[in-house]
């Protein structure tokens, strides 16, 4: 195999005042994101499996506040 391939990294997300039905927006939006493989929303926090060699949590953090949310890791 020629090609670097990335094991995906997880991380925690706290965002600020989400609702589970808003989690489920947010982690749509999180999903069309290049190498993000997973985001599952819980009431206040979002899981997120993404391919680091794509994205930093920092690009991800970014993501959510698109959607109207503050966040950080957990």
């Amino acid at each position: 195999m020629t090609g670097m391939t990335s094991r995906p990294t997880r991380v925690l997300l706290g965002v600020r005042g989400m609702t589970r039905e808003a989690g489920e927006r947010v982690a749509a939006h999180l999903r069309t994101l290049p190498g993000v493989t997973q985001a599952t929303p819980d009431e206040g926090q979002i899981e997120v499996h993404y391919d680091p060699t794509q994205h930093t949590v920092m690009d991800l953090v970014r993501a959510v506040r698109t959607q109207g949310f503050l966040a950080g890791m957990l």
